[in-house]
């Protein structure tokens, strides 16, 4: 079918502003899941589950079934989209993932394990995917009215290391307070870090790579002092702040817009016009 040049552009624009506003969704959990809470997924497993914790809306009361094809999921979080392929490796991860669940704390103490999905279907044909939260998760997904933490799931989808997107999570949980201290062998626990038994290697393939992606591609800036006992690395006092600065925002949202699309097809005047336009830049 022919289509005229203005109405292919017209198209493209749609969908870019499609894709913005998908990026753009909030992702909201409880605190205490954020911050009592351990698990160890990879990049993409921490993806899949926030892409699908932004499908939730405000007031939903059950966790619904969600569908959605592979090569949009991929186009959102800025994978290179190649059809055979991703069918091959997201099947095999969103089996891994289903097979998975967490440890979470409870208030009298004990941990309890916690399941990501109940259920899992891909349709080879279609390349569509339909994913349902496991109803345990209520309490920590809905109709939250109080120690919550939301942010918009495009300050995730540039991040390649899993203790990026773990440690913005929980940085992000105590922003308020502007900054948090832990124990090094508690937020390596945190973490799901344990194997790094030596801090210099827990510098540098967590803390190093964290801080250069949360600070170059998220909304906050973080730094981080750590205190000593004797010879040994105790202590870890971290420092948040919003990016408040518009210039420093815009340099942000080009930074991810360069990891996240492939392709090379910018879409970063169109969020980044989209967000002034509809004053969603946070305070």
């Amino acid at each position: 079918m022919f289509m005229s040049e203005d109405s292919q552009k017209r198209r493209e624009h749609e969908e870019r502003t499609d894709l913005a506003e998908q990026r753009g969704h909030l992702v909201v959990k409880s605190n205490e899941l954020i911050q009592k809470s351990r698990h160890q997924l990879t990049v993409l497993e921490q993806k899949i589950v926030l892409y699908l914790i932004s499908k939730i809306k405000p007031e939903d009361m059950e966790l619904k079934e969600h569908t959605f094809e592979i090569r949009n999921f991929c186009k959102v979080c800025g994978f290179e989209i190649d059809s055979g392929a991703n069918y091959k490796y997201i099947k095999q991860t969103l089996k891994d993932l289903r097979d998975k669940s967490i440890w979470a704390e409870l208030d009298n103490g004990a941990e309890t394990t916690l399941a990501w999905f109940d259920k899992v279907t891909i349709n080879r044909k279609s390349g569509a995917i339909i994913l349902k939260i496991d109803d345990m998760m209520k309490p920590y997904l809905l109709q939250l009215r109080e120690r919550f933490t939301r942010y918009e799931l495009l300050y995730t989808l540039a991040m390649r290391s899993q203790y990026s997107i773990r440690l913005y999570e929980l940085l992000k949980s105590y922003e308020w307070k502007h900054h948090v201290l832990f124990e090094v062998e508690e937020l390596k626990h945190r973490l799901s870090a344990e194997n790094y038994t030596r801090y210099p290697d827990f510098k540098r393939y967590v803390l190093d790579i964290s801080m250069r992606e949360i600070n170059d591609v998220s909304d906050m800036s973080v730094t981080y002092e750590v205190t000593k006992v004797g010879r040994r690395f105790a202590k870890i006092d971290f420092s948040m702040q919003v990016k408040k600065d518009i210039e420093e925002r815009m340099k942000t949202w080009a930074r991810i817009d360069e990891v996240i699309n492939p392709d090379q097809t910018s879409i970063f005047g169109s969020w980044a016009a989209k967000r002034q336009e509809n004053q969603l830049l946070p305070g």
